[in-house]
């Protein structure tokens, strides 16, 4: 029987994938969509969606501790984390049954072969599948994602990543978390909360290495306060199990030291699944455990596109999204485009919560000449009403064009939040047009006005009588240059 030949393979059935293979349909073209397993990809089956209901559950436990003070009596909840776990394999059910990826594929005319086992290439138009079956393509765009990675060091084997942790049937008593950034960082908050004394390490010289010095120094502080330990320019070096849990052995400033826990959890990293893709046979080189792609997502193999974490840019869902789109159109319509990636709010759903858009203040003023507004939750009037004033929202502006450069939020919805501010800086609305908004009271996004105001006031927009400037508060000032 003679093979089908189809326009674009698409591999991989997460985020990237499944937009790649709408995409390239709309567009025409005859797809195929190939994925080893189930449908919806990591964040879905593994990771956004099942870390966001840890992340509910942790913020009923939290609000539980308020009843005195909101004139609310009853048992404070305990946590089982059995039953816990068992909520998140329904509620990622419930997602596939929303989503109805298959369905809305094929509907579209997409062929879809979901749990087909690994895929390799053959050679630059040809893949085959366990069962024995081939596929030729005229092109393909690859979207197989990444995954955590294992310690790399002796009894590595014995920690766990956060694919593991669906299997829990019990909460740990104890538990160190390797890894400050955005994932580490948001287990840190969960099983804190849950009730296990949590230890955070990490290599860099700061959690949340990557964002504004801000948001690490606010972090930190309220992770001390709730208990969390941290630990940072660490270096692991072994784990050893016992009949009591597990020794982690690290260094500090090569200063050796132990720490003695029930479980270590392993957040740092994430490498792509390039392993079993027979890559070489295609033509395909890859870089530092990812498939090398130019600006228009290319592969080394001229009729190959990758797209999403695979590539090692942006490791983010609605990234994925964006380089699929792109992928798509460059593959089936000759194109060259490149994915903007210019504004990409992100978050993480710890608490408190911290996200960014944008750049950090020291980048910008490294660029530019730039306005500072640094404005403390407690001067926002929901903040007070919930009792949630800890936190900041800090707006960076070019005071040249007045348009917004970055910002940053740790506090309650901050994930929410700076989604405002990345409309803005995407429509490149100037300061005072956000300051004039008239914003829902009371909000949280009300924030983002009492910063833009500041800005304007600083930018000359606003006229200000000579009085006015001279009785400025000090704590205005501190605000205005960033230091609140």
């Amino acid at each position: 029987m003679q093979m089908v030949i189809y326009d674009v393979i698409v591999l991989g059935g997460g985020p990237a994938g499944t937009t790649a293979a709408l995409r390239a349909r709309e567009l025409g073209a005859s797809v195929l969509l190939l994925e080893r397993g189930d449908m919806g990809g990591v964040c879905t089956n593994d990771g956004c969606i099942p870390t966001r209901v840890l992340a509910k559950t942790a913020r009923l436990v939290r609000d539980a501790e308020q009843f005195d003070a909101y004139g609310l009596s009853g048992a404070r909840p305990t946590v089982d984390i059995a039953r816990i776990m068992d909520r998140v394999q329904e509620m990622i059910g419930r997602i596939h049954d929303k989503k109805q990826i298959v369905a809305h594929l094929e509907s579209a005319g997409v062929t879809v072969h979901d749990s087909a086992g690994e895929a390799k290439f053959m050679d630059s138009e040809t893949v085959s599948l366990p069962s024995g079956v081939m596929f030729q393509g005229k092109a393909f765009i690859l979207c197989v994602g990444g995954h955590a990675r294992r310690l790399p060091v002796p009894g590595g084997e014995h920690a766990l990543t956060h694919s593991d942790l669906w299997s829990l049937r019990a909460l740990p008593k104890s538990m160190a978390i390797v890894g400050a950034a955005a994932t580490g960082c948001q287990l840190a908050s969960i099983f804190s909360t849950f009730g296990s004394k949590v230890t955070l390490l990490d290599f860099a010289d700061r959690v949340v290495a990557g964002e504004d010095i801000h948001t690490s120094a606010a972090m930190t502080r309220a992770f001390t306060d709730r208990g969390i330990e941290i630990v940072t320019s660490a270096k692991v070096e072994s784990l050893v199990k016992d009949e009591t849990g597990l020794r982690l052995n690290y260094s500090v400033s090569d200063k050796e030291r132990t720490l003695d826990v029930e479980a270590v959890v392993v957040a740092a990293g994430w490498p792509g699944n390039i392993e079993t893709l027979n890559l070489a046979a295609a033509g395909i080189e890859t870089d530092r455990g990812y498939i090398r792609v130019d600006e228009s997502l290319r592969t080394t193999a001229p009729n190959i596109y990758a797209a999403g974490d695979i590539t090692g840019r942006m490791m983010l869902v609605q990234s994925a999204g964006d380089e699929a789109r792109a992928a798509a159109e460059n593959a089936v319509l000759g194109r060259h485009q490149r994915p903007p990636h210019a504004v990409v709010p992100h978050g993480s759903f710890t608490d408190p919560e911290y996200a960014s858009v944008g750049v950090t203040e020291a980048r910008a003023r490294e660029e530019y000449d730039c306005a500072v507004a640094f404005v403390p939750y407690a001067e926002l009037d929901r903040a007070v009403v919930d009792g949630h004033t800890e936190g900041f929202f800090k707006l960076i502006v070019d005071r040249e064009t007045r348009h917004v450069l970055g910002a940053h939020v740790v506090g309650e919805q901050a994930v929410e939040i700076v989604q405002l501010v990345a409309a803005a800086m995407a429509s490149e609305t100037r300061v005072e047009q956000i300051a004039e908004l008239e914003l829902a009271y009371p909000t949280y996004t009300g924030i983002v006005g009492l910063a833009a105001r500041q800005i304007s006031r600083q930018l000359g927009v606003v006229a200000l009588s000579d009085e006015w400037r001279a009785q400025q508060s000090p704590r205005s000032a501190e605000w205005e240059h960033g230091r609140g």
